[in-house]
């Protein structure tokens, strides 16, 4: 098995986290058997200072209470009957988070086709919601450890070239809707389609 991520890792500034999430291995293990993907695609949400964060102006909540936490905990909640998953990122009282919207199948694909109820490959994971159904990541696994299991993140690969664009579904967002803080492994089939790339950094 790959070496896990470290708790350190998860103390990088919240778009560096972003990007170096990228390639990296998303497992969840469970009693009907583990399944994995390589993160393909994440969003930044920058907090305070982020109108499109659910914790814009330090808004304290039940749901967002985890992500004024340490960073490298999984931050999940429910939007329209689909659970999306988060990395928390920021210090301690600064609530920052990194969802992850898509991967790349690695490890049960067989168990994702079945909890999906689909058998195209491409569709499996492609989505935010759509990876959780997939790996059966559930409003359970709010508040977990990401370097503990049932649910962490392994080191992976450093994809050579990367895209960033604005993020989605957040028009109502002011100014923060423009913020080009999605990144995505270019060209990878995986990644969701409702964007073209604006972007492309070349990683060293």
């Amino acid at each position: 098995m790959s070496e896990m991520l470290s708790s350190q890792f998860y103390r990088q500034p919240t778009l560096e986290l972003a990007k170096a999430l990228l390639g990296c291995l998303l497992v969840k293990e469970t009693p009907d058997g583990t399944a994995s993907g390589y993160i393909v695609e994440t969003e930044a949400y920058k907090g305070p200072d982020d109108q499109a964060a659910h914790s814009y102006k330090n808004r304290r909540t039940k749901r967002t209470e985890v992500m004024f936490h340490h960073p490298g905990v999984a931050y999940t909640y429910v939007m329209h009957t689909h659970c999306l998953v988060n990395v928390v990122s920021g210090a301690l009282e600064k609530p920052e988070a990194i969802l992850i919207r898509a991967i790349e199948p690695v490890e049960g694909i067989e168990l994702m086709k079945e909890r999906r109820k689909t058998t195209i490959l491409k569709n499996l994971t492609s989505g935010p919601g759509k990876l959780t159904k997939a790996l059966d990541i559930h409003m359970g696994d709010y508040g977990q450890k990401l370097i503990e299991k049932p649910i962490y993140i392994l080191k992976g690969y450093t994809p050579a070239i990367i895209s960033e664009g604005k993020r989605i579904g957040i028009d109502n967002s002011g100014e923060a809707k423009d913020y080009p803080w999605r990144y995505w492994i270019t060209d990878n089939p995986f990644v969701s389609k409702h964007q073209k790339e604006e972007n492309r950094i070349h990683l060293p």
